[in-house]
């Protein structure tokens, strides 16, 4: 008999807890030996739930326990749950986890910590929720080169962008709709400004490449930029808008970071993924292209993913050898702006025959775009694929004859 501890009692730890109690069962079966929910640390008090007397109060209650080889960090930042992990690793207690801030920012400092202890962090629910992706890229995609991800990583902003898409409503009213939905929280800038998206494709990349990414190197852009507008010129041109977190290996070894909204062409698999559902793709070598696709986020699916890694450090007899990446200056991070893109551009003009007669002098065969009921001087192109730095020293030379209101680039992967 082995006992495990949940670290906070919010939407995740409770669900890690129910989730638990109710399959415990073929949990042991599967972990081939029995397990003990021991403890569930939490200030606040739950007199009314069926396992009441599992509550302490107390980190040192849980340590002093030797009982204990496994605990589920679900208390998220980066505060006292740092605080909380490094001890159990020092420990050798393994951690399982859905903190995906906490994983970003101190990755793998952690990871190295658990390998010198003798035990495990694990952190399958930090990117997807319930989709399986962090094992699969280390284990079952372990024969090839990864060399790139890509993909929707936050379900609260496409469920705004398919409300714009779809029911044409305003980025404004379709954050509301989320709100009320308990899809956003009350402030929504995590989501919306990329940052939640940022800390995941960090997690991937770092696993992909085998460098921590720290989140502060990350080009990162959010949706609260996009219109009505920028989503009816996506339609017209054959595709929609979506926040896209992508890594990619460059010829020269750097890597391509970045989140930020792109048009994704119809034929894309992440072009039809809505509402609140994530997509990832990962490309490699031998397979070309896989997709995960799933529930995000939510309450049961991010605890099936906890629970899962509980059943793995439970039946590892130490430290996984494939979950891991090292620690790194950031100096191969390659500057997205020195990075090649097509892009689209939405702007102001005074003459619209002119401005296309500039834009096309400017641009090798610039694609233009129309929408209904578009104002009589707005202009809306694609530009072919060339260096973001070049695109933009040419759009502010024709600064006289069009007035940038937005920029977004084009997925083409």
């Amino acid at each position: 008999m082995i006992k495990i501890a949940v670290l906070g009692h919010g939407v995740v730890g409770s669900g890690t807890v129910e989730l638990f109690l109710k399959n415990k069962a073929s949990i042991e079966k599967r972990a081939g030996r029995p397990i003990e929910l021991g403890y569930i640390l939490d200030i606040r008090e739950f007199p009314n739930v069926p396992y009441a007397d599992k509550f302490v109060k107390s980190v040192d209650d849980i340590l002093s326990d030797k009982e204990v080889k496994a605990v589920a960090e679900c208390m998220g930042g980066v505060g006292k749950a740092y605080e909380f992990t490094r001890k159990f690793l020092e420990n050798g207690v393994s951690v399982v986890t859905s903190n995906k801030e906490l994983v970003a920012t101190h990755g793998a400092e952690l990871i190295s910590l658990a390998k010198a202890h003798g035990c495990n962090y694990k952190f399958e629910a930090s990117v997807g929720g319930g989709i399986p992706i962090i094992r699969p890229l280390h284990h079952c995609l372990a024969a090839n080169e990864i060399t790139g991800v890509a993909g929707i990583l936050n379900g609260t902003t496409n469920f705004i962008l398919t409300k714009m898409f779809t029911e044409q409503m305003s980025f404004e009213d379709a954050l509301k709709m989320a709100q009320e939905l308990g899809y956003a929280e009350k402030d929504p800038t995590a989501d919306v400004e990329g940052d939640d998206a940022c800390r995941k494709i960090c997690i991937l990349a770092s696993l992909a490449f085998g460098k921590h990414v720290y989140p502060e190197s990350v080009h990162t852009e959010g949706i609260s930029a996009v219109t009505k507008a920028d989503v009816e010129y996506a339609e017209s041109w054959g595709g929609k808008v979506k926040l896209i977190g992508r890594a990619e290996k460059l010829p020269n070894g750097k890597l391509y970071i970045m989140v930020a909204p792109s048009f994704v062409p119809t034929g894309n698999l992440l072009a039809d993924i809505t509402d609140v559902f994530n997509g990832i793709m990962v490309f490699g070598d031998a397979i070309d292209r896989v997709m995960f696709y799933g529930r995000g986020a939510g309450k049961f699916p991010t605890a099936s993913a906890v629970v899962a890694d509980i059943i793995d450090v439970v039946k590892l007899s130490g430290p996984s050898v494939s979950l891991s990446w090292a620690d790194s200056a950031q100096d191969f991070i390659a500057d997205c702006k020195e990075c090649e893109t097509a892009l689209y551009v939405r702007a102001d003009c005074n003459s619209l025959d002119e401005a296309r007669e500039s834009l096309s002098e400017t641009f090798c065969k610039p694609v233009f775009l129309c929408r209904e009921n578009a104002p009589a001087n707005e202009i809306a192109f694609i530009v072919p694929k060339e260096k973001e730095s070049v695109i933009f020293e040419k759009l502010n030379k024709l600064s006289g004859k069009i007035s940038v209101k937005n920029t977004i680039r084009i997925f083409d992967v």
